[in-house]
């Protein structure tokens, strides 16, 4: 254990020193690169140099019914994979969960728990901990309120483990993303059982997803419409879950396939609920988005493209003029197209702006949560975006590229500002109560923000 101690601090010191490397300008280093040195010294304080990085922790907990000699039997088990934030491997877990009866909550927290022991064991104090497992944070997070006296007891240790790290935040994953865990848990399942296979069997109805690694049923595999890949029902509606909640169109969960998937196949495992709202995220996706109108009433909302609506107001702007009423096409309400308001009758749109003393009350609340948060409003579409971590440079869902800091244009993968590309604080992410934090997004490139 000391070794490993050992062996992290190390690499989080050459982190370090290549970030520094990086933002040598070159004349700088050709003036003094060559006495430039910051050697790893043993001697000094260790736990100081691991605080000034972050460790991923990618956990899982599983519950499955397997047959051990010719009965079922539930057995559970649990993975720890912590990496560098290039994903190589430092340690990792592979062992079952004790207890009869373990529920999929209980083996995720005990999961959580084993993760953060063998954390603050090998001293890290900074870590980023991963799950696919929604519910996992609404109970840390004390947004759910466990009914099980067991349950309460293993958040209440999670909790207190928390408060030992320096610094803690957590993601949501899709389930092919964590791997690592995924793997190790399921290897302390099979160890667990046996299965001997029948003498002269060649054929199987069983297929094995390769994201879940679970035997299942074929009639339970879904294939990809375009690129033929293959995966149970539960990982691909996780799947689809996770990106719908981030607003993307989901596509085929394997690494590097860019087809799209269909909303018709997808029924087979979404439910009703999820199939309107991927519909809605495609038609989105479809329209530009300088075209996108959506309606004003909160009780609509409707979208529409701008063609449509000047086609749909003819009759009360004779052409399609952009001043003057024009007309929702689902709840018929009339609405200014320029202030994306209701129709402000006998009032031009500067008028109504100045005298409008009395905005709504949701208006004021994300004015005052962008201004005390920093927020930054996306000038093309007008998307809130939050900095979570990384540089300046912003990449908005709509393609748009900015500068986070004065809000100027990125053109050619260049800044037209002179803000620096980034603030030493704003590298890794500060730490926010846990119970304000409403969302959250799984996010591995630092040139992408939050959008709201």
């Amino acid at each position: 254990m000391q070794k490993m101690r050992e062996d992290v601090s190390r690499r989080i010191h050459d982190e370090k020193v290549a970030r520094e490397i990086s933002t040598m300008s070159e004349t700088d280093w050709q003036q003094w690169g060559d006495n430039f040195e910051e050697p790893f010294d043993e001697g000094s304080s260790s736990s100081g140099r691991r605080e000034e990085g972050v460790v991923r922790v990618y956990l899982k907990g599983l519950v499955s019914e397997e047959n051990v000699r010719g009965e079922k039997v539930v057995l559970s088990g649990l993975g720890v994979a912590i990496c560098d934030l290039n994903d190589n491997l430092i340690f990792q877990v592979s062992k079952s969960v004790v207890g009869n009866g373990t529920s999929k909550v209980v083996a995720e927290l005990k999961a959580l728990i084993e993760a953060f022991d063998v954390a603050l064991s090998l001293d890290l104090k900074r870590i980023i901990y991963y799950s696919d497992y929604p519910p996992l944070f609404q109970f840390v997070r004390r947004k759910w309120s466990p009914k099980q006296k067991k349950i309460a007891m293993l958040i209440d240790r999670v909790l207190l483990l928390q408060r030992k790290f320096t610094y803690c935040d957590s993601r949501l994953l899709a389930r092919q993303d964590v791997k690592f865990a995924f793997k190790l848990a399921r290897d302390a399942i099979v160890s667990q059982s046996t299965r001997p296979r029948e003498p002269g069997s060649t054929k199987s109805l069983n297929e094995t997803c390769v994201i879940c690694l679970e035997d299942t049923d074929v009639s339970q595999i879904f294939s990809v419409d375009e690129c033929q890949h293959r995966y149970c029902f539960s990982c691909m509606k996780q799947h689809v879950e996770v990106k719908l909640l981030h607003g993307i169109v989901p596509k085929c969960p394997h690494e590097g396939c860019k087809y799209e998937l269909l909303v018709d196949s997808c029924q087979k495992f979404l439910t009703q609920k999820l199939t309107d709202t991927m519909r809605q995220r495609k038609l989105e996706a479809s329209i530009p988005t300088a075209d996108k109108v959506y309606c004003p009433y909160p009780r609509c909302s409707a979208l529409m493209t701008k063609t449509e609506v000047f086609e749909y107001s003819k009759d009360l702007i004779g052409e399609s003029q952009l001043s003057g009423p024009k007309k929702c096409l689902k709840c018929h309400g009339l609405f200014c197209f320029n202030c994306k308001v209701p129709w402000h009758s006998g009032m031009t749109c500067y008028i109504y702006k100045m005298s409008n003393p009395n905005p709504p009350a949701e208006d004021l609340k994300l004015k005052f949560l962008a201004s005390r948060s920093l927020w930054r409003q996306c000038v093309k579409c007008n998307h809130m975006i939050e900095l979570a971590e990384g540089c300046y440079h912003m990449t908005c869902r709509c393609g748009f590229e900015f500068c986070y800091n004065c809000g100027a244009e990125w053109k050619d993968k260049k800044s037209t500002c002179v803000c620096p590309l980034w603030a030493e604080d704003n590298i890794w992410m500060e730490e926010r109560d846990s119970e304000d934090d409403d969302d959250d997004y799984d996010d591995d490139d630092y040139d992408d923000g939050f959008l709201f």
